[in-house]
């Protein structure tokens, strides 16, 4: 919960040098770069001279649930498209899986999750199972015709994400959540390392969000799917996610959940804020 007030919000200082830590289980391991799903080393990116982004450092490790805050035009969007190789770092670099993400080629390992679902999409006169079937496309190959059926595992996907019980809906027909969860469903067909989403419960209801939250837990914890997500939902992110990396231009905090406090939250939003939380590890702070 987000409460504003006349004092002074204290000044933070930007940690520009952060590394994940990771609550699952990587401690006394050693890591090699191939292990680490991403890596922001010293990245930023301009638009006309402008710095969008500025010296992100910062990894996220395998199993790791991490939310990406920050207000409108922090450029959380922005640090997405370096993460998935749609932008070129004016300076830096960002690894995925030890590799530069401009030259990155498995992208099996990757599936993406937009805000919400094209209009154009929403509208085309296609089955659930169809559009969940596309997820399993890499290219045209003269020979995919002796390749076997991907029926199983587009029903696997189906079935992680909680809808094979729609499986021969209309698209059209489907609610906002339901129209998210195909397309988790869709990008989990090649089986991904990492998910990454943006903004995934954009208009979704209340029982939605909830049935939504639920999956991503499961795809994390019982399944090992490393998830990246950007979200504006505070109070889901501090149940959910194991890590947290808070953005406005600059990492203003990246740590475990549980250490986002007050502080951090008005140096991330220019405000003094007032966190509330009703579970074992977190208190009014």
């Amino acid at each position: 919960m987000l409460d504003r007030d006349s004092t002074t919000p204290t000044n933070l200082t930007t940690l520009n040098d952060t590394e994940s830590q990771n609550v699952s289980g990587h401690a006394g391991k050693q890591i090699t770069p191939d292990e680490v799903p991403v890596r922001f080393n010293e990245t930023w990116f301009s638009y006309n001279s402008e710095p969008v982004v500025r010296d992100i450092n910062f990894s996220i490790t395998q199993g790791e649930f991490v939310a990406i805050l920050g207000p409108n035009g922090s450029g959380k969007t922005t640090l997405m498209k370096l993460a998935l190789g749609l932008l070129k770092p004016t300076a830096g670099q960002v690894l995925l899986f030890g590799e530069p993400a401009e030259t990155f080629t498995d992208w099996h390992r990757i599936g993406y999750v937009p805000q919400r679902t094209q209009a154009t999409e929403s509208r085309f006169p296609a089955s659930v199972r169809e559009i969940v079937n596309f997820g399993s496309y890499s290219g045209f190959s003269p020979l995919s015709i002796f390749k076997r059926n991907d029926k199983g595992r587009v029903d696997e996907a189906m079935e992680m994400a909680g809808i094979e019980q729609l499986a021969d809906r209309r698209v059209s027909d489907l609610s906002v959540g339901q129209q998210q969860r195909m397309l988790i469903a869709r990008s989990l067909v090649r089986r991904p390392d990492l998910l990454v989403m943006d903004e995934p419960v954009a208009g979704v209801d209340a029982v939605g969000e909830e049935q939504f939250h639920l999956m991503v837990r499961r795809l994390n914890r019982d399944l090992g799917i490393t998830i990246v997500m950007v979200s504006h939902d505070i109070g889901a992110v501090m149940r959910e996610a194991t890590t947290c990396a808070c953005i406005n231009r600059d990492i203003v905090f990246h740590g475990p959940v549980h250490q986002l406090d007050a502080q951090a939250l008005s140096g991330l939003y220019g405000f003094p804020v007032d966190v509330l939380m009703h579970d074992p590890e977190h208190t009014h702070r």
